[in-house]
């Protein structure tokens, strides 16, 4: 393929996918404007949805990304200073000690990573090289000349190759710093990585391990495949090495559980990390929202990882297992991706009775598929069900329906017509006898017969306060990914209108994860839980914070809010009525709006599950304006 070719090929990726975007975008109001032309259309119309909705529904172009990092990444002379002052104002100076393996390491590539590190700003540095028995000449060379040009350069040639985690181990023999970094032979890192891991010490003098965003680079250094992480979760850090690069932690700890182990080749850092969280608090691992670190892929040499990706995923899991095994917990690990992880823990024995509460009853039809679904379709014999009747009639309720009314798990529970949905749910809790209750709407039905095994089996954990479940439209679309709190008053689900197989960004549709909320469309937590935070709060005029509170409640208590793929409902109202339309027009929204900002403060405006370099606007994972981190001086 000739030059002129590869560079239009290029240009095209670059550019269609944001056009269509567009046209995308535009295709809702066309069909609006002329439903007519919908209606011709109709027979075609679920294939055409298909693929506007999913051009619509991506979060941002890599020509978007191009543009961002432009703009994320300059750091001017002005910027330059403001660092170079603020590090002249810092207490103390770390010493970091970068870690690097290195094994017949391209000559181009070794030597852009070495300088990469020479260009930092933050000089307070050491880089300690081990190679591991490299047969290719240039290696040895660039890395003895290194060594010599640079007093802050060591090297150790290692006289037999014992794989990446013996290297890294020699590495880590080398190192004198307070803090070790992580870092790959063929990677960069920009001017500015280590003077944020500084100032993140300075700010945080507690911290244990740090960990940054990171983005991808190939072998023409096009930077692509951006992961904007959220905070610390060790939830997804069983699914995922979510720490992976740039990852900083302290000597101490690093030398305390043992360093890297042999046989974890390729997966041998998401050991590490799993067995550096035992020995800490998670408050003591600190996130940089902030790309730190550029990865190496898609070049002529492969990592290990890219070449040997089963033997890494296969390590991954005799680390996880360990690691709960150690935390007390009986799993069964399973494939979430190709390359991720689903954990399924034990349920306690006998497994707990399960009450579901269901509190509204305004569609006959809707509460007897759900009813139907909770008695005839699921897996999971220990429950009951109470279903609120705020009303005097029946609403016309059919012989099929009476028939699941009858069964004695169901029972009836009548309120006040004018009862808000808390005082409904309230007086239902105080008649169940579950150990662990389940907010259910009456629209949602079931899909996946063994979903309440799943969430009881997460809402049993002793440091698990409440759980939410995959919930999709009647088009296999996205309803609840859990909450996506912000600065707006749109407080969205992530990613809503995500097509059932959509991993989403880094696959974080398809893992177990904490958010800070989710939805009472379904929600289970422990009888326990609900009695520490004193139910729902029943002064509330509106509904749509409900569960954002609940949430918040169970997070002060010091638990956490756990997400699940792995249980899969289906609901056919679509109530995701945008809180922003409300907001403009309804005045019992904005005296429950700002409630909530009162009480929450900045618990109820800002996610830590949800990067700052995403738009607060929604839960779309589109690019905001470029994040910079802003310190506070004396």
């Amino acid at each position: 393929m000739s030059v002129i070719a590869k560079k239009l090929r290029f240009f095209i990726s670059l550019t269609a996918g944001h056009a269509f975007k567009r046209i995308a975008d535009g295709g809702r109001g066309f069909f609006y404007k002329y439903p007519a032309v919908k209606t011709a259309l109709r027979p075609v119309l679920p294939y055409i949805r298909y693929v506007l909705v999913k051009a619509r529904l991506r979060s941002f172009t890599q020509q978007d990304y191009q543009k961002w990092c432009i703009e994320d990444e300059k750091i001017t002379q002005a910027s330059e200073q403001a660092m170079r002052a603020d590090i002249a104002r810092f207490t103390h100076r770390p010493l970091f000690s970068i870690v690097m393996a290195t094994y017949e390491s391209p000559e181009g590539y070794l030597l852009e990573a070495i300088a990469s590190v020479q260009a930092q700003i933050y000089d307070n540095w050491e880089l300690c090289i081990a190679d591991d028995a490299s047969s290719a000449p240039h290696v040895t060379r660039i890395l003895r000349q290194a060594a010599a040009a640079d007093s802050r350069i060591k090297v150790f040639m290692r006289p037999e190759r014992g794989h990446i985690s013996a290297a890294s181990n020699s590495a880590l023999a080398l190192a004198r710093g307070e803090w070790v970094v992580l870092m790959d032979h063929d990677d960069l890192i920009p001017r500015d990585t280590l003077y944020e891991l500084a100032a993140e010490i300075m700010d945080h003098p507690e911290v244990q391990v740090i960990y940054t965003d990171e983005d991808k680079i190939d072998g023409k250094g096009r930077r692509y495949g951006p992961y904007f992480k959220p905070d610390f979760d060790p939830d997804l850090l069983l699914g995922q090495n979510v720490v992976n690069h740039l990852a900083a932690y302290r000597r101490d700890l690093i030398v305390a559980v043992g360093g890297f182990r042999k046989g974890f080749e390729g997966s041998q850092d998401h050991d590490l990390i799993l067995r550096a969280t035992v020995q800490c608090e998670p408050a003591a691992v600190r996130h940089i929202p902030r790309i730190l670190y550029h990865w190496r892929q898609e070049t002529e040499g492969r990592s290990f990882s890219e070449g040997a990706m089963a033997r890494c995923v296969a390590a991954a899991r005799v680390a996880i297992t360990e690691h709960l095994q150690l935390r007390g917990y009986e799993v069964e690990l399973q494939a979430a991706t190709k390359n991720f992880h689903r954990i399924v823990f034990a349920l306690p024995d006998p497994a707990p009775l399960v009450s579901v509460i269901i509190p509204r009853w305004t569609n006959s039809q809707q509460l007897h598929t759900c009813l139907y679904g909770l008695l005839r379709r699921t897996q999971y014999a220990a429950l009951e069900v109470l279903v609120v009747r705020h009303g005097s009639t029946d609403l016309g309720a059919s012989r099929a329906l009476s028939t699941l009314l009858a069964d004695p798990r169901v029972r009836m529970i009548d309120c006040l017509p004018s009862s808000t949905l808390a005082e409904r749910i309230n007086e239902a809790v105080e008649k169940t006898c579950g150990q662990v209750l389940l907010l259910l709407d009456q629209g949602v039905s079931v899909v996946d017969e063994n979903w309440l095994r799943e969430m009881v089996s997460q809402a049993v954990r002793p440091d698990v306060g409440a759980v939410g479940c995959r919930v999709v439209d009647a088009t296999a679309r996205l309803l609840h990914g859990g909450l996506v709190l912000g600065r707006s008053e749109n407080d969205a689900s992530f990613l809503a209108g995500a097509h059932y197989n959509d991993n989403g960004p880094s696959g974080l549709l398809k893992l177990m994860r904490s958010v800070s909320a989710v939805s009472t469309v379904c929600l289970a937590l422990r009888q326990t839980v609900w009695q520490q935070i004193g139910g729902m709060k029943e002064q509330y005029l509106e509904t749509i914070f409900q569960d954002i509170d609940l949430c918040l409640s169970i997070r002060k208590l010091g638990l956490r809010i756990v997400w699940t793929p792995f249980a899969l409902m289906s609901c056919q109202e679509r109530r995701e009525i945008s809180r922003r339309s409300h907001y403009k027009k309804d005045i019992k929204f904005r005296e429950n709006y700002r409630y909530m900002c009162k009480k929450w403060g900045d618990d109820f405006v800002k996610d830590p599950y949800y990067n700052p370099n995403y738009s607060r606007q929604n839960g779309q994972c589109r690019l905001s304006a470029p994040f910079r981190r802003k310190r506070v001086q004396a």
